[in-house]
């Protein structure tokens, strides 16, 4: 039987150590975020419902993007062990040029209405942790006014064909003026997808003041009181619009768009080339062909045609017909960088993500960017070591075995 004694204050005293508090409250919510999950959970928790369910939500069911995540979350790791992981490189090339993580800041339409702080902060983040950031046509920042956030970053513009092809000239020559480096022509939205949450919610660009809305906005002070106390909303393609995102893009977008019109696009842009929302291994080799200098694979984040197939499963198929040193991008249900890692495995050259760090916007401005970045890239360097990748070039297929 054990001798029992009182402790010392001596031996109690380094055991009682309190947790130092931390008086910062957009600090101290971001540092108990340990994944985007999380970060997500906090940013339904600060925005209004319709606001984040644009962000959140899909096109009519939601099983293309339930389909995605579910493919990622039930993937296998196979690790190699006895291998030398002290230091993990991160780092990698597209497009010709250096990214010091595999990941890029895909481009999101409306930024400054889920935070007012919006493209700037996005693309102060891309610089600092030296990846590309791509805006959107549908961004709520200027070409300019972006470029001027961040001169040093590696931007992208992200484009959609217009029935005014005017407009879209005009577009790009801007892009170019401004330095952006490269391209990106999205080619799934032909038509809006029927994103249902943004129905019923009567989400509306800006938002109206209904009877719901003022509701919410009781819940949601601070959103309402940044939106309205900070400079009005400023697209990067439009002067302002009054309706739904569905009645915009149908008003706006190009549904006669060909592949003939590729040539119209090279006529105007004399950089990289980047076309976004290839969901087969045809019109993968399709645009490839037709000399385009990367491709996305994306089903738009499940936004537009439901049941679409799942990037992630299409990959291996399209790296195989392309060959080796095809740039092959990837979005659509990346909320890891575990899944980052698996998709650079499988054959990406790197990986978009968007609501990934828009859950971090929502949930602190510039700093849950920051902060949706680093879960990401921690969660990236930890897998890489624990599969026995000091590198990027380490990863193959041999790592992961899709369900």
């Amino acid at each position: 039987m054990s001798d029992r004694q009182l402790p010392k204050w001596s031996e109690l005293k380094p055991l009682l150590r309190p947790k130092p508090i931390e008086l910062d409250a957009r600090k101290r919510r971001l540092d108990a975020a340990l994944t985007i999950a999380d970060l997500r959970r906090v940013a339904k928790r600060r925005t209004p419902t319709s606001v984040f369910d644009y962000t959140d939500g899909a096109a009519e069911g939601e099983i293309s993007l339930r389909r995605a995540r579910q493919t990622f979350a039930g993937l296998e790791f196979h690790p190699a062990i006895l291998q030398d992981v002290s230091e993990i490189d991160l780092s990698t090339n597209f497009l010709g040029a250096p990214s010091k993580l595999p990941f890029s800041f895909a481009p999101t339409g409306f930024t400054r209405m889920m935070q007012h702080e919006g493209e700037r902060a996005v693309v102060r983040v891309a610089d600092r942790i030296g990846i590309p950031y791509a805006l959107s046509t549908m961004g709520t920042t200027s070409i300019e006014d972006v470029a001027a956030a961040a001169p040093s970053a590696r931007k992208w513009f992200q484009l959609y064909v217009w029935k005014d092809r005017s407009a879209g000239e005009d577009l790009m020559r801007r892009a170019q003026e401004a330095g952006y480096e490269a391209l990106i022509l999205t080619v799934d939205v032909p038509v809006a997808g029927a994103r249902l949450r943004d129905v019923r919610n009567g989400f509306s660009i800006p938002p109206a003041l209904t009877v719901k809305t003022v509701a919410d906005a009781a819940l949601h002070p601070s959103w309402w009181g940044n939106l309205l106390t900070t400079e009005p909303l400023t697209f990067a393609s439009l002067a302002s619009w009054d309706g739904t995102v569905a009645e915009l893009l149908n008003t706006l977008f190009d549904p006669t768009m060909t592949l003939a019109d590729l040539e119209w696009v090279r006529s105007f842009w004399k950089g990289p080339l980047i076309i976004k929302g290839i969901q087969t291994v045809h019109d993968a080799q399709m645009v490839v062909d037709a000399g385009v200098d990367a491709i996305v694979l994306s089903n738009h984040g499940g936004r537009q045609l439901d049941r679409a197939p799942v990037p992630l499963r299409l990959l291996p198929a399209v790296r195989e017909a392309l060959g080796e040193d095809a740039e092959i991008m990837l979005d659509t249900g990346v909320m890891s960088g575990a899944d980052v890692v698996a998709a650079v495995a499988l054959g990406a050259s790197s990986v978009m993500v968007g609501r990934a760090y828009l859950y971090g916007l929502m949930a602190g401005g510039e700093a849950g960017v920051q902060r949706a970045a680093d879960i990401l890239a921690t969660e990236a360097r930890r897998t890489m070591a624990l599969l026995g990748a000091r590198q990027i070039s380490d990863l193959g297929p041999q790592h992961v075995r899709l369900p």
